[in-house]
């Protein structure tokens, strides 16, 4: 099984090869977000190391000369991983982890570990231990050929059919409790989807969903439009489990708001496939509030890797809204101007805005709220003195423009989903004019 990374702080030194593909840019950005991806484990980074080649070393990763060099680092250093900004086999890992002498942890492996902390929710938990099962697959295979033949048993004891190594079996019981997880995760999907129907249903189709890069500041925008508690933590995949809350202050029609697990570089396929159902939110979605960091010089790679998860999770035909967050973290104020004048001539259309000023939240709940109100209509309702039971229903379900009265009842002029004027004047006995 997947050995559980110790809570204590370990001391950590982030390694990566620089391929001939990858420009200095994208590559720093990957490495200092392979350090963000270390402190959310609570690890103290305490070295960097890189190595420029043609290809990873396809015995170790690094080349030999360097895989010497990071063991007298590590040495040095003190460091209890090494954390590589690659996903490497199996092979790769165990000959690094012998000439290094320490535990080497690739990029998958590490946010396995982060979601494996973070997740809550039932589905979460299995979604995330089905990724960590068929991860460690490959690596009991690597492990049964490192102890080869002594590793085969010779008859069959403790659950093994003759024959059967304990490699084997170990791999057998992963298969059976994947399956076991995905047969539990199908029936609480079909749960959801029953579920979602009812309260689309109940409360209409007016959902945004929040998306986007992780530590784009998404969890404090969903705590400032909807005045929820967000979990908002300086940390990549501080929460992973989909939140749902009705923006505030609510209007007519009423917006449900959710947010979404962060969008990350190289985010492993088997859990963007996982998280499905998680990203589902954005399938279900009438509007996606595209979050991004201003403040980021790489945002332009948000941008990509966020566009990149949306179509492959079937929603790049959602509408969007495009939201420059942390523009308070761009330098200056006239260094702010420069930055928000250059995005909005980029990205026509779009908001630039803190989610920390109370007027960026103002104008951004507007847009939301305007995207929503596209399909509304307006109309003028009688509403007779005895039929005033339904004053309550007329403010619940429409805006109301304009009242005036006279001695048989009182005028409406409102505005509402078609459907609910519909039966507003159905239930007063008319039509709609």
């Amino acid at each position: 099984m997947m050995q559980e990374v110790d809570q204590k702080s370990k001391r950590a030194i982030v390694a990566a090869v620089q391929l001939p593909g990858a420009g200095d840019v994208e590559f720093e950005a990957s490495l200092a977000e392979l350090r963000q991806l270390a402190k959310t484990l609570g690890f103290e980074v305490v070295g960097r190391f890189t190595q420029k080649r043609s290809g990873f070393d396809s015995a170790a990763y690094f080349g030999l000369g360097k895989r010497e060099e990071l063991r007298v680092m590590r040495e040095q250093d003190r460091a209890d991983v090494i954390l590589v900004d690659h996903e490497i086999s199996p092979s790769q890992a165990h000959n690094l982890e012998k000439e290094v002498g320490c535990e080497v942890m690739d990029r998958t492996m590490v946010i396995l570990e982060i979601f494996h902390r973070h997740a809550r929710s039932r589905a979460a938990r299995a979604q995330v231990e089905i990724a960590r099962l068929g991860y460690m697959a490959p690596r009991l295979r690597e492990a049964a050929k490192q102890a080869g033949p002594k590793d085969r048993a010779r008859s069959g004891t403790g659950g093994r059919s003759g024959g059967e190594s304990h490699g084997e079996l170990d791999r057998r019981k992963i298969r059976e409790r994947i399956a076991e997880l995905q047969k539990e995760l199908n029936a609480m999907d079909i749960g959801r989807k029953t579920q979602r129907a009812r309260r689309q249903e109940r409360e209409g189709l007016a959902r945004v969903a929040l998306v986007g890069y992780t530590n784009a500041g998404k969890s404090t925008l969903m705590r400032a439009l909807t005045g929820s508690e967000a979990l908002v933590a300086d940390k990549l995949f501080a929460t992973l489990d989909t939140t749902v809350r009705a923006l505030h202050p609510e209007g007519i029609p009423r917006i449900l708001v959710s947010d979404t697990v962060g969008f990350i570089r190289n985010l492993p396929h088997a859990l963007v496939a996982s998280f499905k159902s998680t990203l589902d939110e954005a399938l279900e979605a009438s509007l996606l509030v595209q979050v991004v960091d201003a403040s980021d010089p790489g945002f332009e790679r948000q941008l990509a890797v966020t566009e990149e998860v949306l179509d492959e999770i079937g929603a790049k035909a959602v509408p969007r809204l495009l939201v420059f967050n942390k523009i308070d973290r761009a330098g200056d104020e006239p260094g702010q101007r420069e930055r928000e004048a250059a995005l909005r001539a980029q990205h026509p259309g779009c908001i630039v805005m803190s989610a920390r000023r109370e007027g960026d939240i103002a104008k951004l709940h507007e847009a939301i709220t305007a995207f929503f109100q596209r399909g509304l209509v307006e109309a003028e309702l009688f509403l007779p003195w005895a039929a005033q039971k339904l004053r309550g229903e007329v403010f619940a379900t429409c805006q109301v423009l304009e009242e005036r009265a006279d001695g048989e009842g009182a005028f409406l002029r409102i505005r509402g989903e078609p459907e609910a004027v519909k039966r507003l004047f159905e239930q007063l006995g008319g039509a709609m004019a």
